[in-house]
C-alpha cells in the first residue's frame, strides 16, 4: 500500500508541475485522486486499480516528462493481485527452465 501511495503522490506532483494544458488533464487528475483515496482507504479492488491506471495512461498519452512516474504507479498497481494478462507466464520448456 505504501508503494502505491508514494507512486501516486509523486505522479500527482509531476503532473501539477507540467505547465502545458492538455485535453485530458482533468481525467488524469481525477483518476490519480481516486487512486490516492483507494490507497488511503484500505485494500483496494484490483480491477478498479487497473481501470484507473488505464485511464491515467490514456489521459497523459506519451508525455515523456510523466513516463517514469506513470511506470512507478503501474509497478505499484501490479503488486495487487494477478499480473496483467499481457505478460505471459513462462513455459516449462523455456531455456531458463521455467524459473
Amino acid at each position: 500500500m505504501a508503494e502505491l501511495r508514494t507512486a501516486v503522490s509523486r505522479l500527482r506532483r509531476e503532473l501539477a508541475a507540467v505547465p502545458a494544458d492538455f485535453p485530458d488533464r482533468a481525467i488524469a487528475e481525477d483518476e490519480l485522486a481516486a487512486l490516492a483515496a483507494m490507497a488511503a482507504g484500505g485494500l483496494p479492488e484490483t480491477p478498479r486499480l487497473r481501470s484507473s491506471l488505464l485511464l491515467i495512461a490514456g489521459a497523459i498519452g506519451s508525455m515523456s516528462a510523466l513516463a517514469r512516474g506513470l511506470s512507478q504507479v503501474r509497478d505499484a498497481v501490479d503488486l495487487f493481485g494477478e499480473p496483467p494478462r499481457d505478460r505471459a507466464p513462462r513455459r516449462p520448456d523455456d531455456p531458463d527452465g521455467g524459473a
